[in-house]
């Protein structure tokens, strides 16, 4: 698989789940860009894709969860 032909889908996954992470945690966009800023949520659902676009929201849901919240600042 090529770049150009992975992007779009990454990128899809990755508006996803910041929404629906937002959401889950009542976060206003500016709360979850500063958030990203410390724990770097978007590269982690680039780095992630292959697994993630498998498994169901709840369970990427739970593993952001896992990574924002048990990481060190």
């Amino acid at each position: 698989m090529n770049y150009k032909q992975i992007i779009h889908p990454v990128l899809f996954l990755q508006v996803r789940f910041s929404r629906l992470f937002m959401e889950r945690h009542n976060l206003t966009p500016e709360a979850f860009l500063e958030l990203d800023k410390k724990k770097d949520i978007i590269g982690f659902l680039r780095e992630s894709y292959e697994p993630f676009h498998l498994t169901g929201d709840e369970g990427v849901l739970e593993e952001l969860d896992d990574y924002v919240y048990s990481t060190n600042e």
